[in-house]
């Protein structure tokens, strides 16, 4: 992957594709969750796709302190200037999701359309959303407090993700568990809280106008359901699509079904002019 400096700091990216520009935002914990989708020949056959690690995750550099969601949203638009992206479809999964719909919020120009796969926020106050925190949320941080990063890890993704996780990890991306105990840091020590202090409700989604396509994986736990339905019921202008056999991991366990169903969105919500690669700066 290339590097570019970004607010001090230096991320790591790569395009694939050509046509018009897609950023991906990986969600907690697995940096490589894109990686599956963006060799899939439906989306980089008519789109740029633009992959990158955000801060702290694989040879991206770390900051040493808090991260906000604004932040990260910030890191994301000052990556597509530099990379001279003016306005591109956006594509944000579980946290990320948040920090796509932050983009929009903080620069609506600069996002076409927004794909947010199984948001994990918001969230209103619920007994699944408890059921969550007590079944997963907290006893993962108390091993991560602990010191246990790898009981960290699988204790989160056993309870988000199923548990047969790993083997659907390692299949589509070798080494990724591995690498999510080299992150845990970023993700338990910065990127939780961040999301737990996230504000975001009815009155921010009303002021998003771009298109939005909700994705539901077909077994995600229950929590992702009732997310989705308060951002069906809060977008003005939103569309769902449910991934079929897919838990969390989505489009690590169906890329090519993942794949058509963004570039039949995309189509759907195109860009008034394609930039042309050398515009991409690739």
């Amino acid at each position: 992957m290339q590097r570019a400096p970004i607010d001090g700091i230096e991320l790591e990216y790569e395009f694939r594709g050509t046509g018009e520009p897609v950023v991906l935002i990986h969600a907690g914990i697995c940096a490589g969750f894109f990686r599956p989708l963006i060799e899939q020949r439906a989306l980089t056959s008519r789109y740029t796709m633009l992959r990158y690690h955000r801060s702290g995750y694989a040879g991206s550099d770390r900051l040493p302190n808090a991260v906000s969601l604004a932040q990260q949203a910030e890191h994301c638009r000052t990556l597509m200037r530099h990379l001279g992206i003016e306005r591109a479809h956006v594509v944000g999964h579980s946290s990320s999701a948040s920090m796509a719909l932050q983009l929009a919020l903080d620069t609506p120009n600069a996002v076409q359309s927004l794909a947010l796969l199984d948001p994990a926020r918001p969230a209103v106050p619920s007994a699944l959303h408890m059921q969550m925190v007590n079944a997963v949320v907290e006893p993962a941080l108390e091993r991560y407090s602990a010191g246990d990063k790898p009981g960290a890890v699988d204790t989160w993704m056993r309870g988000v993700c199923g548990p047969d996780y790993r083997a659907a990890l390692e299949q589509a991306l070798p080494g990724a568990v591995d690498q999510a105990v080299a992150d845990a840091d970023t993700f338990f020590g910065q990127e939780l809280p961040a999301v737990a202090r996230w504000s975001f409700g009815q009155e921010e989604a009303a002021r998003i106008a771009q298109p939005a396509l909700v994705v539901l994986g077909e077994h995600s736990i229950p929590v992702f359901r009732e997310r989705r339905d308060l951002l069906l019921a809060w977008l003005p202008n939103v569309e769902t699509f449910e991934l079929p056999a897919a838990t969390h991991l989505l489009h690590v366990q169906k890329p090519g079904a993942m794949a058509n169903a963004l570039a039949a969105f995309f189509s759907r919500h195109p860009l008034p002019a394609s930039p042309t690669l050398s515009a991409l700066g690739h």
